[in-house]
């Protein structure tokens, strides 16, 4: 494979598109998740497996890139937003072509490669999914450089062996490098059997990460960074109004103004091109824009809204006699204990504020983006624009924060048709003000727990009621038909189902709201928000029958594959953290417990009250993510979902005043500083299966619920919502 890829013809393919066998379980699911108990099974299977990769794993030649001097590129279809994922890449790839990691650089697939995810960069599935695929592609590809070494070598291919990138043999050599030079059509093979995990150098140790130095020196790499010879600055007038529809604009002052190139008037964004992107927004600012609202709302009309017993029930969970909380309930029963629990509206607040980079030209377009999802971003360029998917070029970067905000980026298009009505390259990026209130936000919910114990102190039944906005449902990720195939929204159930599989009866109810302004994806999905009803209500049941929490869960915990797991980090958290649940010299200790995508976290938290505000000294968060690929990468995921969770936890909200969602800034919009965070955050990783497992989201689930346990042991009062306060 020489530099020019486009020049290489593939005479044989062995693999089978992961996108192919996707759309075929999409279609299977679509004709029999009518039947609420494939549904239920379905959901079950959610919470406790990882989808595969959905993209083209046919083409080597697609992925890796090798040039003369012996160095090769990997081309990513999973972007880079913080999380380490090009750094295991690297190392999963270096271990399967023999080579030093030092040799490996990776960078983000342009959609014109073909090197398209066919779903999207999220779900905590970048590493995980890839793992298998990856290892297959890599072993191919350094067998195809082996049979080509063999021809030009003159050496029969089952004789030489490959160290660092060269191959040997009958005292012979030659690097990658120089097999590919001239070679015009590549063979694959049948992918050859693959190393041991044993076998690595690379995988399972703490490589550190291959961006580092980028980061660390500025270069230009995120989204914002991007440039090209001749741009100009775009602004587009936002709304300021949930629910508003665009009705039009006088735009005769902004004209004008200085430095304005054009005024691009679409049905249903105004916007304007100039010099500068000073100039820009002055004569956006200027702009009268005019926008249909139909209901002014207010913070307690939505909360109005989220409530268990509004909208649309669906089972998601059934396990046993639902009949047996009711009797409990009807009959007043002593044993039957019931408790609500609410989250607020949270907001993305990442650094780096959505924008892209459009040049529209002869019928062609290239896109410079943040984004989460190539593939629909492509897709929505060319549908707007007229264009073939192959004429438009979407080229990801560096994202400055994703966390789901970056799950669906129609800005691109904005910045496409501003691109072309002034034939030149338009930049265009939103406000500070105008990212916080066009958000997609994390959905309130409410939650009604309920259970029965018996005369031994345990659960005989347990339920949970839960209410929240749109997550998965509303995305274009996800074709409209799966509202009416599913019934309740896949993201908002993230850590809604119970557990505690050895409760004989166990029930649990989404009830399905439509909101006024968008909500979807945000880190973990629904995870905390759930978690925190159901780990909140598990302490207060303990409590109840006075018995130790961790012993509590563990006798609620089936003896399965899932259910050991869950314990052993249960007891891992339990026994690193020296859980005891008394107050210790001003400090309490709290404890939470979850499992999201089958992996399974724990949390013990180690909380004061200081000057009348929470504060969390130490987090010990066990783990089980399976085979970490880079350990030390796991943990640092870890140590930022544990910060994130405590971020929204305690302080962050948004609320609703007089059709405005307010904050608009940082500051106003309070979260985690670094005086708030843990001093010390312990991170046990537990190994309860042979291949990678999610990571990302998993160690959001429990913070909210440890902390909150905390705080009732130090107050005597249960934090029921969030933000929790004293």
């Amino acid at each position: 494979m020489s530099e020019d890829k486009k020049s290489k013809k593939i005479s044989r393919r062995k693999f089978i598109a992961g996108t192919l066998l996707g759309g075929t379980g999409l279609l299977f699911g679509a004709t029999y998740l009518g039947r609420h108990s494939l549904r239920r099974t379905m959901f079950e299977a959610l919470e406790t497996m990882a989808p595969a990769y959905m993209g083209d794993v046919s083409d080597p030649l697609m992925w890796f890139e090798i040039f003369k001097d012996n160095r090769i590129t990997l081309h990513s279809p999973k972007v880079e937003m913080g999380q380490g994922t090009f750094t295991s890449l690297a190392q999963i790839a270096a271990d399967e072509l023999n080579v030093d990691i030092d040799q490996i650089s990776v960078v983000h697939a342009a959609s014109i490669t073909g090197n398209v995810d066919g779903l999207s960069t999220g779900g905590s599935l970048s590493v995980a999914g890839l793992w298998q695929p990856l290892r297959e592609l890599s072993a191919t590809m350094r067998q195809m450089l082996v049979l080509e070494a063999s021809k030009k070598l003159g050496v029969g291919a089952n004789t030489l062996s490959v160290e660092k990138g060269v191959i040997s043999g009958s005292g012979k050599s030659i690097t990658y490098g120089e097999v590919v030079q001239g070679v015009e059509e590549w063979e694959i093979p049948d992918t050859p059997p693959l190393k041991d995990v044993k076998e690595y150098q690379y995988v399972g140790k703490p490589i550190p990460r291959i961006d580092l130095v980028d980061k660390v020196v500025g270069s230009p790499i995120f989204g914002m960074d991007a440039e090209l010879p001749g741009m100009l600055y775009g602004a587009v007038v936002r709304p300021d109004q949930i629910g508003a529809t665009y009705a039009g604009a006088d735009v005769s002052e902004a004209k004008g103004m200085p430095g304005v190139v054009k005024i691009v008037e679409e049905k249903d964004f105004v916007g304007v091109v100039a010099r500068s992107m000073t100039e820009a927004e002055n004569a956006k600012n200027a702009i009268k824009a005019k926008w249909t609202v139909e209901k002014k709302w207010q913070t307690e009309d939505i909360d109005a809204a989220i409530k268990v017993g509004a909208g649309e029930p669906n089972v998601i969970q059934l396990h046993g006699d639902e009949d047996v909380l009711l009797s409990a309930e009807d009959a007043a029963d002593a044993s039957y204990v019931t408790s609500e629990y609410t989250t607020p509206i949270g907001a993305h607040a990442q650094i780096e504020p959505n924008g892209a980079l459009a040049h529209v030209e002869d019928g062609k377009a290239t896109v410079y983006i943040s984004t989460q999802v190539v593939k629909i971003t492509r897709d929505e360029v060319a549908a707007t624009l007229g264009f073939d998917a192959e004429n438009v070029n979407i080229i990801p970067t560096y994202l400055g924060g994703g966390f789901g905000r970056r799950l669906h980026t129609p800005n691109a298009i904005q910045a496409a048709l501003m691109s072309k009505a002034v034939g030149k390259p338009v930049k265009c990026f939103f406000d500070r003000k105008a990212e916080f209130q066009n958000d997609t936000f994390r959905s309130p919910t409410h939650h009604i727990m309920k259970a029965k114990l018996n005369r031994n102190g345990m659960i005989e039944a347990i339920s949970h009621d839960y209410s929240s906005g749109d997550v998965m449902f509303g995305s274009p990720m996800f074709p409209a038909i799966m509202e009416t195939i599913l019934g309740a929204d896949a993201g908002a159930l993230r850590g809604a189902l119970i557990q505690y599989r050895a409760i004989p009866n166990f029930t649990v109810t989404s009830w399905k709201v439509k909101l006024p302004f968008s909500t979807s994806w945000w880190r973990s999905l629904g995870l905390l928000a759930n978690t925190f009803a159901i780990e909140t209500f598990m302490d207060e049941l303990a409590e109840k029958v006075g018995k130790n929490p961790v012993d509590f869960r563990l006798a609620h915990i089936q003896n399965d594959s899932a259910g050991n797991r869950l314990k052993a980090v249960i007891r891992a958290a339990a026994q690193k953290s020296g859980y005891v649940d008394e107050i210790r010299s001003g400090r309490a200790m709290g404890f939470a417990a979850s499992t999201d995508g089958g992996t399974p976290c724990a949390h013990a938290v180690e909380v004061s009250i200081e000057d009348g505000e929470i504060k969390v000294h130490k987090v010990v968060c066990a783990m089980d993510p399976g085979l970490s690929v880079n350990p030390d990468q796991v943990r640092a995921q870890c140590e930022g979902a544990i910060i994130m969770g405590l971020s929204a936890s305690l302080y962050e909200k948004m609320y609703v005043d007089d059709n405005q969602l307010r904050p608009v800034i940082y500051g106003a919009y309070r979260m985690a500083l670094m005086r708030n965070s843990p001093k010390e955050i312990d991170v046990v990783l537990l190994r309860g299966q042979e291949t990678p497992g999610p990571v990302g989201e998993p160690p959001l689930g429990p913070i909210g619920a440890a902390i909150a346990n905390a705080v009732y042991r130090l107050t005597g009062k249960r934090s029921r919502s969030m933000p929790i306060e004293v």
